[in-house]
């Protein structure tokens, strides 16, 4: 019953010392009597969970005989025989409370050597949590001699413990979080380590110093250090990064943390020990809630919604998953240009621990890089050398069911907190600084179908996200969640319920599971408050029957006001889709010369094979084109609804529809750049299916592998010239006619960049990554990165120095000018 930690950083408690694990006696598990385990349970009614206050000396002695024929053969009679777990001193592997042991007790956990146990009720899991809180109940008479309420007075005030440690959200990051250090650690190695700071230092918690020429001496936690170079927390809170070679000095030091020996009394010792104990995480305190010290992260200068807003004045960072909140993926960095794009190298690479698609573009914020290792890891890397500063890890829920790989599209962030959907359907947040878990909310039920891979945008003070699984027959939707707590401020379902406009469009029940699904970035308008989404294909996928009508607000973009999630507009780009045509394609704003006049609007390229230009502020169609080779499409009404070429609908007989189900485009999102004035969109060229009603369409041609879904390793590939390819094209948004065109032999799931160098950054299904020229289209280089692209690039500057990246196969790769010696 190995424990591992689902969501965690691995930090120990103690400001570079542990309130780690004593000397403490440990019994055996034989001949346990029930005088004994009553004993314990009463010690665990005082120091245990909230779920644990209600055992008895029956549960104890219960779950005693259920660990020793269920888990002591690995974990042996003391629970010591697994590497960094030890039950009999309260050392688990994370602060875990006893609904997620007795989870993992009865499911396991995947991947690991830990099984599930068949046929174990979550009553007799408790009991064995039970059991396991009794064997570190020893030692708790120092709590109970203390006072948990004039303990926290004392930790917060005359301690100063707030300095270094972090409780609830308050306090510093660079000593060990305690918020939930009541779970993992006894009353009497609480005690020790307030008197013996020193006796145990995790290694996670030493300290490390360094003098840089010309500055003052820095001194932080050590997060990670190599030959070459030194990563820290620093007690400013900031994430650093050193080179040795540029160090005058630099080596441990001895750890903040100060003995209160002789500087508390022994009952004021009891009190803050009796708090510490108290300390639950999800159970909260013991303690009254008190105005913490500290301030907002906004206050402390972090990331604020202003920033993100303004984000084009900080070209050196990427605040958001295009850049900016308009989606445009354009960078006003011009260091790389178009006369010395030849010249980029390598600058590093990061290897993920995944054999999954990279599908994420990273943030850059000032210096550090965060990105997701799929399917659920958060990395923070030094965006100058790749190095690592911390990983903090996700485990999904073996409920979690995907259609197209267990992926995730990126992160958002605002103040000092990161958020990330999950692919079991959670949203979580993050601490940017320390890579912990800030809070954790279910957004949907994975046993459902629900999951979520995109990334998140965040509003104000509210996170959005939708929910994917929509080839599985969920009802779609996006939902706002407050950024401080989590708690669920307003939902928007994409297909509207019985008596809300849009419902006759779906015959029968046929709204409860019509998919209709969002896995795609949003795009926000300031001026009009108005957030965009695409919406996915109604379910079932390729059988109509049973769903007629138009499927709204399925295959559609829609408009919703940031604050209500009330819906402003909609447009539908494919009314009772039976072809998988989802249209969560990223939504792109901008302004351009329309008819001679200034006009805002937003710009599509859209799966369906048609580009269209819609009013952003009304959803006014304005234009819609094919822009590959399209077979369906007649022309449109004069409300923009599009017309079908007579008999090209999906019937039993099979018919070959252009382009592929998989699309013109799928997700990877498209760029504009306000120099050219052009709009680039990498995509798929001369691509087909056929399609039979009610059964999965069928490729065309011999090579059926050729269109398959986006992988990590290079495969051969023998298409002719009469079957798809990828291209990358710029095309003028007042009439979608195309510029130019970079072909590829192969197809293509990677997005674009542009640049004010005027240089555009792609790359595709080959392994390239690509540099061409945004006004002709021309190769200026390229680079052979040994594995699929599945991303989109991104760009930003640390020092001086301006890099470009990709994710591709299953590591991150930066690029930059040669350094100037």
């Amino acid at each position: 019953m190995q424990m591992h930690r689902r969501g965690s950083v691995s930090r120990a408690v103690g400001a570079g010392a542990a309130i780690g694990p004593g000397a403490a006696e440990r019994r055996s598990l034989p001949g346990l009597a029930v005088c004994v385990a009553a004993a314990a349970a009463a010690a665990f009614l005082t120091a245990g969970p909230a779920a644990a206050q209600h055992a008895t000396a029956f549960d104890v002695e219960d779950g005693a005989r259920a660990y020793e024929s269920s888990c002591a053969n690995c974990h042996g009679p003391d629970g010591n025989l697994i590497a960094g777990i030890d039950f009999g001193r309260g050392v688990f592997r994370r602060p875990l409370t006893d609904e997620q042991i007795a989870g993992i007790i009865m499911r396991g956990i995947p991947n690991t050597p830990m099984p599930p146990t068949p046929n174990m009720s979550e009553e007799q899991a408790l009991r064995i949590v039970a059991y396991l809180r009794s064997m570190a109940a020893e030692g708790s008479g120092v709590a109970a001699r203390g006072d948990a309420v004039r303990g926290r007075a004392l930790f917060e005030g005359k301690g100063e413990c707030l300095d270094c440690h972090r409780v609830g959200g308050q306090g510093s990051r660079v000593g060990p979080n305690l918020s939930a250090i009541g779970l993992v650690r006894r009353a009497a190695e609480l005690e020790r380590s307030l008197l013996e700071p020193d006796a145990e230092v995790q290694p996670e918690h030493r300290f490390y110093s360094v003098t840089p020429q010309g500055e003052a001496p820095v001194t932080g936690r050590l997060l990670n250090h190599d030959t070459f170079t030194v990563q820290l927390l620093d007690t400013d809170e900031r994430l650093r990064s050193f080179s040795k070679a540029e160090l005058l000095e630099h080596g441990f030091t001895e750890s903040p943390m100060p003995s209160y020996r002789g500087e508390l009394t022994a009952q004021e010792i009891a009190d803050v020990v009796s708090y510490l104990a108290s300390l639950r995480g999800e159970g909260g305190s013991a303690a009254p809630a008190a105005q913490l010290p500290g301030g907002s992260p906004a206050e402390r200068g972090g990331v604020t919604f202003e920033r993100i807003l303004n984000a084009e004045r900080e070209p050196h960072n990427w605040l958001s998953y295009s850049g900016t909140l308009a989606n445009q993926r354009y960078s006003r960095l011009d260091q790389i240009d178009t006369g010395n794009a030849a010249e980029l190298e390598l600058a590093w690479v990061w290897q993920a621990r995944s054999l999954e698609k990279l599908e994420a573009t990273a943030l850059a914020v000032d210096g550090v890089l965060y990105t997701v290792q799929p399917p659920n890891d958060v990395v923070a890397l030094d965006a100058e050398t790749g190095r690592i500063f911390w990983t903090y890890h996700h485990e999904p829920s073996p409920d979690a069911r995907l259609c197209c790989g267990r992926v995730n599209r990126g992160l958002a962030i605002v103040d000092d907190t990161l958020f990330m959907g999950t692919i079991d359907a959670h949203l979580l947040a993050i601490d940017a600084k320390s890579g912990e878990l800030i809070w954790d909310t279910t957004v949907a039920d994975a046993s459902q179908m629900y999951s979520i891979t995109m990334s998140p945008t965040v509003i104000r003070d509210k996170v959005m996200i939708g929910t994917a699984g929509g080839d599985m027959g969920i009802r779609g939707h996006i939902s706002a969640f407050d950024v401080a707590t989590g708690r669920e401020v307003w939902r928007f379902y994409t297909i509207p319920a019985p008596g809300e406009p849009g419902n006759d469009t779906w015959s029968g029940d046929s709204w409860k599971t019509g998919g209709a699904a969002v896995w795609n970035a949003a795009a926000y308008d300031p001026e009009t408050n108005l957030a965009f989404w695409g919406t996915g294909n109604p379910a079932p996928d390729w059988d109509g029957r049973g769903r007629l009508g138009d499927n709204l607000y399925s295959n559609s973009v829609v408009a919703l006001d940031a604050d209500t999630g009330e819906l402003a507009w909609y447009y539908q780009f494919t009314p009772h889709d039976e072809l998988d045509y989802d249209s969560t394609q990223v939504p792109l704003l901008a302004d351009i010369e329309w008819r001679g006049e200034p006009r805002r609007v937003m710009l599509w390229a859209n799966r369906n094979g048609v580009m269209y230009v819609l009013d952003r502020d009304t959803g006014e169609f304005l234009l819609g084109k094919a822009y590959v080779e399209n077979n369906w499409l007649a022309g449109f009404d004069a409300d923009g609804r599009p017309q079908r070429v007579p008999g090209m609908d999906v019937t039993p007989e099979p018919k070959l529809f252009r382009p592929h189900v998989h699309g013109a485009i799928n997700w990877a999102p498209p760029s504009f750049s306000p120099r050219t004035g052009l709009f680039y969109v990498s995509h798929w060229e001369n691509s087909g299916i056929v399609g039979i009603q009610g059964q999965f369409p069928q490729p065309v041609g011999v090579n059926r592998r050729q269109t398959a879904m986006g992988q990590t390793n290079l495969e051969p590939f023998f298409n002719n010239d009469d079957e798809a390819y990828g291209v990358i094209r710029a095309y003028d948004p007042a009439t979608l006619e195309p510029a130019w065109e970079h072909r590829m032999t192969n197809i293509t799931w990677a997005g674009v960049l542009s640049t004010a160098g005027d240089v555009l950054f792609g790359g595709g299904r080959e392994g390239y990554f690509l540099a061409l020229d945004a006004e002709s289209g021309d190769l200026l280089w390229k680079a052979s990165v040994g594995g699929q692209i599945n991303s989109a690039p991104m760009t930003y500057a640390v020092g001086g120095r301006q890099y470009v990246t990709i994710a591709a196969g299953n590591a991150l790769f930066a690029f930059a000018l040669p350094a100037e010696d």
